[in-house]
């Protein structure tokens, strides 16, 4: 008898030992898998705003690698948004712990002493009018699980843009690329995908970091042909990137893509999983269980989208990363561009992080974008 208990004791352990190691990984897994669009990114650490004049155009925020970042960026709190530039030389006896930025424009909410905010890629906030001044249509593009909301930059010319965002932002991010898109008279498709305000929701709420979202990248080629366009570039960040690649990879109208922008690809949604569940200080042993999660609960096993992209890549493409992207590993998007030279180019932007290398060299980078375009367009 004291056998067989001793027997049943130690398989109920090792039962709710398993069962706490399941736990563990589905909690690991939910930044990546739950991760709600506009919302800041595990990466992104919060700052406390200790001063800000807009009218002297100077923000004081807590100092951090974030906020001595070069460059453009969105600032974000609870029901705030800002637009700051770079940093500034500090007054003579400024505390040490803060920096000072150029503060450019309060676009939602105030932004005062104690607000306690984020840095995000996405700088403008609203709509293409509101934001820019530029004309545009709100849309609907027919996708397999309902319509998806769009707008609409119409333009002269039948090559266009397809925008894709990705992790953290929305469609409004890819309005810092507008400007540039007008310059070549392209029209401008920006598309709400499965999971974003308006659209659809996902079947289960699981997001499958592009692997499944693609289609309605797909759903929006199909709509800008039957709107005019004769060829298409897709332009994605992140997620987004991976969903353009996707379907230029798996799409009937991949043939009608002449280009694509991918900037901070995800080529691996394991990695990007795992980077997201250590912003979220989860423990090392912890990782391998978050990917297993993630995959009984998504169905996805293979994790070769660079492979594939390798050997069936048709469109002429230009890769922006950062060696210091902190979720997609920049040593893919090298392997690729180093396997593909004939199609692929691989610009680099150090010190930048994910899906913000626009932010960090706003020049530099729609000038690459401009050559790549003029090359394509």
């Amino acid at each position: 008898m004291r056998t067989v208990t001793a027997t049943t004791a130690t398989v109920s352990a090792v039962l709710g030992a398993g069962a706490a190691a399941l736990a563990a990984g589905r909690f690991a897994s939910e930044p990546a898998l739950r991760a709600e669009p506009g919302r800041p990114l595990p990466t992104e650490p919060r700052l406390t705003v200790h001063e800000a004049d807009l009218d002297a155009g100077r923000i004081v925020l807590t100092r951090s690698l974030a906020s001595l970042r070069a460059g453009v960026f969105g600032l974000t709190g609870e029901d705030c948004h800002a637009i700051v530039g770079p940093v500034l030389e500090a007054d003579p006896g400024a505390p040490a712990d803060t920096v000072v930025r150029r503060l450019d424009a309060v676009t939602r909410g105030t932004v005062e002493r104690g607000t306690r905010v984020h840095f995000t890629p996405q700088v403008h906030i609203g709509d293409p009018r509101s934001a820019l001044g530029i004309d545009y249509e709100d849309i609907e593009v027919p996708g397999e699980l309902g319509n998806l909301p769009a707008w609409l930059v119409p333009d002269s010319r039948t090559t266009w843009v397809i925008a894709v965002h990705g992790l953290g932002t929305t469609r409004e991010h890819p309005m810092v690329l507008f400007d540039l898109f007008r310059r070549f008279r392209m029209p401008v498709l920006d598309l709400a995908y499965r999971g974003d305000a308006g659209a659809p929701r996902r079947p289960d709420g699981v997001s499958r970091l592009g692997e499944r979202e693609w289609r309605d990248v797909d759903a929006a080629m199909r709509h800008a042909v039957r709107l005019g366009a004769d060829r298409l570039v897709l332009v994605g960040w992140s997620t987004g990137a991976s969903m353009a690649l996707h379907a230029a990879l798996n799409s009937p109208l991949g043939d009608l893509v002449s280009g694509l922008v991918l900037d901070s690809p995800v080529l691996s949604w394991q990695a990007v999983l795992r980077g997201l569940a250590a912003a979220r200080h989860t423990p090392a042993p912890v990782l391998p269980l978050a990917v297993r999660a993630a995959q009984g609960r998504t169905g996805l096993r293979g994790d070769a989208l660079a492979i594939t992209a390798a050997s069936a890549l048709r469109a002429p493409t230009v890769l922006l990363h950062s060696p210091e992207d902190e979720l997609a590993p920049y040593a893919l998007s090298l392997a690729l561009a180093e396997r593909r030279p004939d199609l692929v180019s691989l610009h680099t932007v150090p010190h930048a992080s994910h899906g913000a290398l626009w932010n960090a060299a706003p020049t530099e980078y729609e000038e690459h974008l401009r050559r790549f375009l003029t090359s394509i367009v």
